[in-house]
């Protein structure tokens, strides 16, 4: 059993992982309060403003490509600097463009920091996390996330506040990017103060590294039992990345990845990066859609901490299937409030229980079963494949949704959303198995 102070130790090391889960949420949730603003200083139609939204989304997606490669080579450690590093660039271009093209460069390179992010931060904890805390310890990448995005939003409401319309159109908006700049210095020392995941030390053959290391969070005998378990199951797998394609991965395959792929699709990202314009859209005044798209952020959080206190007590399955139906009544109803055009305020209940439903169930567990789930092998680049998948779907959603907007319509986007959700709770039921308090090797051993 581990000590206090162990516990402190281990609960710093998944904390900085956590923070690049602040930095992601962020950079995601960053563009929610200027898009209105780009959309006016760059004169931007339907499609230009999805593009401008999605700008990061686009550099995710070749960013969770190679994340899986570069961690598995040069350590989950040194890749987390990488995302420092270009979490801090974009943010600094960002607020310095005066034509489109230079402002999605600038976004382009965050993105490509948050699809990194995306797959060595829930490995990264995943790998430090004894199989009773990995849950909790896991959720709180998503903790970290969805306080970023809170943060972002309350920075967004009082940048707004600054000045007049005129002044947000040519600065507000490059403030609100430019902000991004000081947590990301933030992180970059909290990486060299943290270690690099034991099982990456043990699969490079730094056996005395990686005890020494466990040794901070646990006893000699804990630390000699891990080390023994994941040479174990290293020793068991030979071959190359296409082994993940072969019939016996095929079921964690497809459990992860659709998991992955129904989290994006219920539509949670057209309410982060357009809550404000949704808002708009339904009679509220752009101050008031402010603070309600801050509602959603606080909401957001507070559920998410709900989440990380029940996944180790009442399993992933569980949590899955009551958020996807509290999410398929809330879309549901968001789709019938735009049909018979509502009152804003109703909206407003109603989009707080989809977020809060999301935010205890599937935002947090779809990456936290993906983390748990690949062999550890290949946990790299499987978790790249992931990221990858997430985001190219993230990329869909984010650039159509406008689109959509305009051409069928905001009810039936939303029953689009909603029909999602009803399938993700049969796939739950079907595709997904209970992780609740095995190992890492045990799981994979299951398969």
């Amino acid at each position: 059993m581990t000590t206090m102070v162990s516990k402190h130790a281990l609960l710093f090391a998944t904390s900085v992982a956590t923070m690049g889960g602040f930095l992601f949420g962020y950079d995601t949730a960053v563009i929610n309060g200027a898009n209105e603003l780009l959309k006016e200083y760059f004169n931007l139609d339907a499609a230009g403003l999805g593009i401008a939204t999605a700008s990061a989304v686009i550099g995710c997606i070749p960013g969770a490509a190679i994340a899986g490669t570069l961690s598995d080579r040069y350590g989950r450690k040194k890749v987390l600097y990488l995302t420092a590093i270009l979490f801090g660039v974009s943010a600094i271009l960002s607020a310095l463009p005066f034509t489109l093209t230079q402002f999605l460069i600038a976004r382009f390179i965050g993105g490509i920091g948050i699809g990194i992010a995306s797959m060595v931060c829930p490995v990264y904890i995943a790998e430090c996390s004894p199989a009773d805390k990995r849950g909790r310890l896991g959720t709180l990448f998503q903790f970290g996330i969805v306080l970023g995005i809170f943060v972002t939003l309350f920075i967004n409401l009082f940048i707004q506040n600054l000045g007049d319309l005129d002044w947000n159109i040519q600065f507000g908006w490059r403030w609100m990017l430019g902000a991004e700049v000081f947590p990301s210095l933030a992180f970059l020392g909290l990486i060299a103060l943290s270690p690099e995941s034991p099982r990456w030390l043990v699969m490079q053959g730094r056996i005395d590294q990686a005890k020494q290391i466990l040794l901070r969070w646990s006893d000699d005998a804990f630390a000699s039992k891990e080390i023994l378990a994941i040479q174990e199951t290293l020793e068991q797998k030979r071959g190359n990345f296409l082994e993940l394609f072969q019939k016996r991965f095929r079921k964690p395959l497809i459990a992860a990845l659709g998991l992955m792929i129904i989290q994006q699709f219920c539509g949670i990202n057209a309410i982060i990066y357009y809550s404000t314009s949704i808002f708009s859209a339904s009679g509220a005044g752009m101050a008031d859609a402010f603070i309600s798209t801050v509602i959603v952020g606080f909401v957001n959080m507070i559920f998410t901490i709900v989440a990380i206190s029940f996944v180790d007590k009442a399993g992933r399955r569980p949590l899955l299937i009551i958020g996807l139906i509290g999410q398929f009544f809330a879309l549901s109803t968001v789709a019938i409030l735009f049909g018979n055009g509502s009152e804003s305020s109703i909206l407003l209940i109603a989009v707080l229980v989809f977020i809060a439903s999301f935010a205890m169930s599937i935002g947090p567990i779809g990456w936290l079963f993906a983390s748990e789930v690949f062999p550890s092998r290949y946990r790299g680049r499987a978790m790249s494949l992931a990221s990858f998948t997430i985001w190219v779907s993230t990329y869909i959603v984010a650039q159509m949704f406008p689109i959509l907007n305009e051409g069928i319509g905001a009810s039936a986007t939303f029953w689009i959303f909603a029909g999602v959700s009803l399938f993700g709770i049969f796939f739950v039921l079907k595709m997904v198995p209970e992780t609740k308090g095995k190992t890492l090797e045990e799981i994979e051993k299951a398969w």
